[in-house]
């Protein structure tokens, strides 16, 4: 038996449709983890255990994906066997920059290569160099817990004109995806405190999202539609 990432193949390829077509030397980053919440007390010993991750162009993307799906027990954390469960899968909507990842990676190894060697892994650094070099913010990220949708986009459409926010639905709460270049101009200089002043918002910025129609712990994250 194999893990099953994906879930649910239309909802991931729409969401795949979605995402920004990238500009010469840009990547999506994309990483499995495994959460302690997700799974039986004591079967993980930190919070999150990260699996694996890529990064791919938006055409190699579902393939990538398909590709995580091993058997069952391949992935393991500190020897333990990851269940299932446990998995999660998510993205940073926002493409990346290798040309910023790497200079940014250039002075990372100027800096470890004048120090004694601590175990670093050189392809594990550029990843992280990789992972934060955000090319575009093309989607400013708010994520909600423990509060109504319905309360929430009431309360948001005061702050900005909802037709630029897409709502993700995840097995924790939901995330508003708000597109900035769709952001009506009224709204510049007022839309960022008004939202992340709605109760309920806990992250908020470049980050990464559940993927749609992939694994979250048992739930399948999706859209639920634009806000009108």
């Amino acid at each position: 038996m194999n893990y099953k990432i994906i879930q649910d193949e239309a909802r991931l390829r729409a969401f795949i449709d979605w995402l920004p077509n990238l500009k010469k030397g840009e990547v999506y980053y994309v990483t499995l983890l495994a959460r302690s919440k997700y799974c039986a007390p004591g079967v993980l010993k930190s919070d999150k255990a990260q699996l694996k991750r890529f990064t791919a162009e938006k055409d190699m993307l579902f393939s990538k994906i398909k590709q995580l799906e091993c058997a069952v027990g391949s992935y393991t954390s500190k020897g333990t066997a990851i269940p299932v469960e446990a998995l999660a899968l998510y993205i940073n909507p926002n493409p990346r920059s290798l040309l910023d990842a790497t200079k940014a990676s250039l002075i990372k190894f100027a800096q470890l290569i004048t120090q004694d060697y601590t175990g670093y892994n050189p392809h594990q650094e550029v990843m992280s160099e990789i992972q934060k070099a955000c090319a575009r913010k093309v989607y400013f990220d708010l994520d909600y817990d423990h509060v109504e949708l319905d309360s929430v986009l009431a309360e948001a459409g005061q702050h900005v004109n909802l037709d630029c926010v897409t709502v993700l639905k995840t097995r924790g709460g939901f995330h508003l995806l708000v597109e900035l270049d769709k952001l009506d101009k009224k709204y510049t200089k007022s839309w960022y405190k008004g939202l992340t002043e709605i109760a309920g918002c806990d992250i908020k910025g470049d980050n990464l999202i559940p993927i749609p129609g992939c694994i979250q712990g048992g739930f399948v994250p999706h859209f639920v539609g634009k806000g009108k």
